[in-house]
């Protein structure tokens, strides 16, 4: 974590692979993460000659696009040798206000020197879930052929109120996948359908990064990477790599309840 040693910040250590940072503000939240998208791409880069990573939908994830995009912060990455993933998608065309691939166009992707073979689009707009999700894992499985589950470089992850993540939603099927990659997961809370990798994709990842902001994560933060009392078991609880390393950056409205 040198990268963001600069940033003002108080560190939890939760074991020797699996950190809480809590940082001042949404802003610093996003920088920092900037930080250890660029260090983190540059070793991979130089290790195996490539960074395959997994974005992220939703508000605190844009800032951190947005930094990215910054000439600043741009550019650092190695941008000719990423592969960008999605680790989740809405059902909806790829134009569509709610979609997390037009949210990364609009951030970053148009800002940045990435071309579209460099990046992998969930086809949310597919009328078939099942078939937009084997069509994910298929493309995934080429840039993976050998490998038992997906070996990403780092997954970005936020945090729903409800303890979601990715769109692993709670009492969901998907959360049972022990085989699959990328499935088609109904959500019965939004009566919708949505494509997210599985939780064996996910934990197979060499660093995941879990990004969350506001006072109102500051309750299911406090029970998912905390010691708050809760019932059953949240879907970001079960994010725990077993070869790899996990971050969780907050601002201080978020950690407020982590005592």
């Amino acid at each position: 974590m040198k990268a963001v040693r600069h940033l003002p910040y108080v560190e939890v250590v939760m074991s020797e692979t699996h950190n809480v940072l809590t940082l001042e503000s949404e802003t610093t939240v996003a920088e920092a993460a900037a930080e250890i998208f660029i260090a983190t791409s540059l070793a991979a880069v130089e290790m195996r000659g490539r960074f395959v990573c997994a974005l992220a939908g939703g508000s605190t994830p844009r800032k951190l696009y947005a930094m990215l995009a910054r000439p600043e912060f741009a550019s650092r990455v190695p941008w000719e040798h990423c592969f960008l993933f999605f680790g989740d998608e809405r059902c909806v065309p790829r134009d569509h206000p709610d979609s997390n691939h037009r949210m990364a166009v609009e951030a970053l992707f148009h800002k940045v020197p990435v071309v579209g073979t460099q990046v992998y689009r969930i086809q949310g707009e597919l009328s078939n879930p099942a078939r937009a999700a084997h069509f994910y894992e298929e493309s995934l499985r080429e840039l993976f052929p050998e490998d038992r589950f997906p070996r990403f470089d780092m997954i970005l992850l936020g945090i729903g109120e409800d303890g979601h993540t990715a769109s692993l939603f709670p009492e969901t099927d998907a959360l049972r996948e022990k085989e699959r990659w990328v499935v088609a997961n109904y959500v019965p809370a939004l009566s919708d359908w949505r494509i997210t990798l599985t939780l064996p994709a996910i934990n197979a990842a060499r660093q995941i990064l879990f990004l969350a902001t506001g006072a109102r994560k500051a309750r299911i933060v406090s029970e998912a990477f905390g010691d708050a009392e809760h019932e059953g078991i949240l879907p970001a609880e079960q994010v725990l790599p077993q070869d790899g390393a996990r971050e969780v950056l907050l601002d201080r409205a978020a950690a407020a309840l982590l005592g």
